[in-house]
This record gives structure tokens, sequence and C-alpha cells, in this order.
């Protein structure tokens, strides 16, 4: 989305910016949980209502899983703000040539 010019300022976003399709109930269930575990260090808390709705889409397994993933992307991202990273600049070694 940055790429087209998108600023994206939370995790709904992607659903919001032109989707075509309905976002299922365990879609916003798993965005309501990374924008509570997102803003953790602000409001110390996660709400009892958005891990109530969560934990009915989402078993132990799967909810680790996803918790795990929000929390290196967010780690990503805090790395990529304390060195200054250029936003679309990265190019993996892996990428092949198009």
């Amino acid at each position: 989305m940055r790429a087209r010019g998108a600023r994206p300022n939370s995790a709904s976003t992607c659903f919001r910016s032109g989707a075509r399709r309905r976002v299922t109930a365990r879609e916003r269930a798993a965005l309501a949980w990374t924008e509570a575990v997102t803003q953790i260090a602000t409001t110390h808390d996660v709400p009892d209502a958005v891990y109530e709705e969560v934990r009915r889409h989402f078993d132990e397994k799967a909810l680790v899983d996803l918790t795990l993933a929000i929390v290196a992307i967010n780690g990503w991202n805090r790395m990529n703000v304390a060195f200054r990273t250029a936003v679309g600049t990265y190019v993996s070694p892996h990428a092949t040539a198009r």
C-alpha cells in the first residue's frame, strides 16, 4: 500500500482503502486484536471485549501464532523507525528480476 502512496494509520487501513469484499468476523477480530496488541505501550491493556471476541474465532495455538506475528512486525517497524530506514528502499537479496 505504501508503494502506491497510501499512509496506513492502523491495521484496518487495508480493509478501508478500496477493498471489494466484505471483511469476515474473524478478520475483524484479528484486526482488533492487532490494534490492541500494538497499542499496549500506550494503553497498558487489551480490552476484555477484544480478547473475548478474538477467542471466539481463534483457538489458543492460532492466537499465539497471530500474536507472535504481530509482535515480530511491530519489532521490525520499531527498528526501522529507530534506524531511520527510508520507506520503500529495501530490496531483498532473494528478489528475482521481473
